[in-house]
């Protein structure tokens, strides 16, 4: 049996829960998924996530931002909006924010403009950032020169970059998320050879349920879950060569730093 694992990153709020979000809830439990953090990608969704959040404290967490994809939809209010909500106990960090020039859902100034927004905002309130970046890695390296300065940490989500990006963002002091991505024989080759030169102490695992299915799972999977993180956490392991139960441990211990919130002396003195 792995040590307690977190998910940092799960969208449970997700329509694809909503008829059975309860047992994918406690499968995760049971496969020793002890905590989740449930990502706000929209004004709405961080509501969403913190409201569920609250129905399973110390087990459920959640994160307040504007996905970049959104960055179109937001206003002063929104920042408001998202600052009250980074008040709950719940929530441990802003974001999903950051930029995607992938697709361009949202016109790139306006991804940027309101990046900036949100890294102002939990430099503000003392959270860390949950970070998203696609296609845009000098734009987004640039914006958090900006800022870098003024924030307590961070974590770079469902990474799959070069191992020239890893370095970057870990001399600017952010950590990495590992996902499914590593289970993937095609694209997740160059991932498992850059997670070798990752310091251990820097990496967490996540999930990004219900997206990224561990493609090697056996049966193959059709919607990711958190129970499946003790599936990538061993794919993680197994790419460093170390062994399964102390990535787990090192992993779970850098999550309860970067959110301090979900460590176990915070949680228990919440529940007395």
């Amino acid at each position: 049996m792995l040590p307690p694992l977190i998910d940092i990153g799960v969208n449970l709020a997700h329509a694809q829960f909503r008829n059975d979000r309860d047992q994918v809830i406690e499968r995760a439990i049971a496969a020793g998924v002890a905590q989740m953090i449930i990502t706000g990608t929209s004004e709405r969704s961080s509501v969403e996530a913190a409201a569920l959040a609250r129905t399973r404290r110390n087990v459920l967490f959640s994160t307040a931002g504007v996905h970049p994809h959104d960055a179109k939809s937001c206003t002063g209010q929104t920042i408001v909006r998202l600052k009250e909500l980074c008040r709950s106990r719940e929530v441990v960090a802003v974001g999903e924010c950051g930029l995607d020039f992938n697709r361009n859902f949202s016109p790139p100034a306006v991804q940027e403009e309101w990046f900036g927004h949100q890294l102002a905002l939990a430099a503000e309130v003392k959270l860390p950032v949950f970070l998203h970046e696609r296609d845009a890695h000098s734009r987004f390296v640039a914006i958090l020169r900006e800022h870098g300065s003024s924030l307590v940490g961070g974590v770079v989500h469902c990474f799959t970059g070069s191992a020239a990006h890893a370095k970057v963002y870990l001399d600017l002091g952010f950590d990495i998320g590992v996902t499914g991505w590593i289970c993937d024989e095609r694209r997740g080759v160059e991932l498992r050879d850059v997670v070798k030169h990752v310091p251990l102490d820097r990496l967490m695992v996540e999930t990004d349920a219900p997206f990224l299915a561990p493609r090697d799972m056996r049966p193959r999977v059709q919607r990711n879950e958190p129970a499946f993180l003790p599936h990538v956490l061993r794919a993680v392991a197994a790419a460093c060569g170390k062994p399964e139960a102390e990535v787990a441990r090192t992993t779970t211990q850098t999550a309860h730093r970067l959110f301090p919130k979900t460590a176990p002396e915070v949680t228990s003195a919440a529940s007395r």
